[in-house]
């Protein structure tokens, strides 16, 4: 018996494997690791920002608009949209198409937006989908008219391939029906900053090889399809497991994880393309990696993330369960008379609520020790001009007082992506209040030796086969965190609790929590950088003396 099966638009933008294990029978009484209640989260916020976005549409184009409830039973919301259509409704809101069986397709759309020949699909993400530059094709965020677009010299389009290969799928369903305008390839998307509709032409050959999305989303629509019709009729698997970036929040990877470990599987140490170029050339295991010569010849052609020698030594840090080998002969961080360490904690993009410092060094005549620079009003909040001028202040006094003194001074940071740009954010969002330094003054600090970010020490030094999170490095160092489920993803749960954001009481033990939380984050920054300049020479191995 043949299974027809249909795929929703996330199934072009998902790993192969996943697409697999969905469709097949035989795992349905598999069960999956519990819900990650950050996704959880993130839905929640996504439902709260599309339901503001749409009161604001609403308000500013007032007709015709159908509004469809997301709670509704599917045949209803079917049923509805298929009303509106017949309707000519100029905006529907909340559209679920009519499975399309034939084309193996299923799904809905925040917006539709009625041009007169026909409807054009609009996403609503909470996401940022610009940055500065120039080139993007937008209008207003009212505007919902595509003909009004433009292009805007002050910003340029943040690549997310998903959103457009989720307006590709619904434009193929709105065709089917007869639904589509056919003179525009075009797709719309509001993101979290909510300040304009970008415009996405289809047709743009922006991908690589100069394809488009439409011929993109074609490709990955048919390897995705047979996949999954192979899996649903019980014939060979079309797509094994590999360990890729995505596993990380997949609620299958720990059925791939026994697998991939059974088998040491190339991918545990290798991801990606890299891993598939080695399958290629008969490298699949661990074992068989290791067993290379680092200064031969490499059996893969094109390496996009680690070196070949560095990948040699990976699988053999692996296999003797060595979570750091040294890269480079002898290891050392920059240190200074007065040190700084520094931990921002935000919420999603919605802002940095607290910034915590660990002083420490010669005395300056200010208290060492932890203090924190917070505010506890629900992002995003005018308050978080204050706490982060507030920081700024106290860390310039600590690095003026160092200067009169005739002292060094460093700030140490673990991953400074995050807190750069949160510095960076906060002038751009809030330069007008008082005590805020200028963007000039924050690139200098920044680009300063006084500025180390020990993440980036790790990387040129070591080679880390289980990741490089502090989570995962500094226990190495000795230390541990005395929350049992301290990390990024349990922390903005508790900060939602921390300044009630769903409509509770704020929680007092919660803000305490992540305070003592983030305290235990600049600790660790600060023995992990005194372990290496004391003690990580000693206690982890050479590279090319495994």
């Amino acid at each position: 018996m043949n299974t027809e099966v249909v795929l929703d638009a996330g199934a072009v933008s998902r790993c192969r494997r996943r697409v697999h294990l969905e469709h097949d029978p035989a795992m349905r009484e598999v069960p999956l690791s519990p819900p990650d209640p950050t996704a959880q989260q993130r839905i929640a916020d996504a439902a709260a920002h599309r339901e503001d976005i749409v009161t604001r549409l609403m308000a500013a184009n007032p007709g015709d608009w159908v509004k469809i409830g997301r709670d509704l039973p599917a045949h209803e919301r079917v049923e509805q949209t298929e009303h509106a259509f017949a309707e000519q409704a100029p905006y529907i809101w909340g559209a679920l198409l009519p499975v399309d069986t034939a084309g193996h397709r299923r799904g809905g759309i925040d917006l539709l937006v009625r041009t007169g020949r026909g409807y054009v699909p609009v996403l609503v993400v909470r996401h940022r989908i610009t940055d500065r530059g120039t080139g993007a094709i937008v209008t207003g965020l009212t505007d919902l008219d595509p003909a009004h677009r433009g292009a805007d010299e002050t910003r340029k389009v943040r690549s997310q391939p998903r959103d457009q290969l989720r307006l590709v799928h619904i434009r193929r369903m709105l065709q089917t029906l007869g639904q589509a305008d056919e003179s525009l390839a075009l797709g719309g998307v509001i993101g979290l900053d909510a300040d304009v509709v970008v415009w996405h032409d289809l047709t743009a050959g922006t991908w690589p090889g100069g394809r488009n999305a439409l011929t993109e989303y074609q490709v990955r629509f048919a390897d995705r399809l047979a996949i999954a019709t192979a899996a649903a009729n019980g014939e060979p698997a079309l797509a094994e497991p590999s360990r890729v970036l995505e596993c990380r929040r997949c609620p299958w990877w720990p059925t791939c994880e026994v697998v991939l470990t059974e088998t040491r599987d190339v991918s545990l140490v290798v991801r990606g393309e890299d891993a598939m170029e080695l399958r290629r050339a008969g490298v699949s295991t661990v074992d068989k990696l290791a067993a290379l010569d680092p200064a031969g010849e490499s059996p893969a052609v094109n390496w996009t993330g680690v070196t070949f020698p560095d990948a040699v030594v990976l699988a053999r840090a692996w296999l003797a369960d060595l979570t750091l080998v040294r890269r480079v002969e002898e290891v050392e961080v920059p240190r200074a008379d007065v040190e700084v360490d520094v931990d921002m904690e935000s919420f999603g993009d919605a802002g940095a609520y607290l910034w915590g410092c660990l002083l420490s060094g010669a005395d300056i005549g200010l208290e060492q020790g932890y203090r924190a620079f917070a505010t506890w009003d629900p992002l995003p909040t005018g308050d978080e001009a204050r706490s982060f001028a507030e920081f700024w202040a106290w860390l310039t006094d600590v690095r003026e007082r160092t200067e009169a003194a005739g002292l060094t001074f460093r700030a140490y940071c673990y991953n400074a992506l995050a807190e750069n740009r949160w510095l960076f954010g906060s002038v751009e969002r809030f330069g007008d209040h008082p005590g805020m330094p200028t963007k000039k003054e924050i690139q200098s600090f920044v680009d300063s030796d006084e500025w180390v970010d020990l993440f980036r020490s790790v990387t040129d030094q070591f080679l880390c086969s289980h990741g490089k999170g502090l989570k995962v490095i500094a226990p190495v160092a000795g230390f541990a965190w005395r929350d049992p489920e301290a990390g990024g993803e349990a922390s903005m749960r508790w900060y939602r609790d921390a300044v009630g954001m769903d409509g509770e009481t704020p929680d007092a033990a919660q803000r305490e929590r992540l305070l003592r939380y983030n305290e235990d984050d600049v600790l660790a920054t600060r023995a992990l950088r005194e372990w290496i300049s004391t003690r990580a020479q000693a206690e982890v191995p050479y590279m090319f003396d495994l």
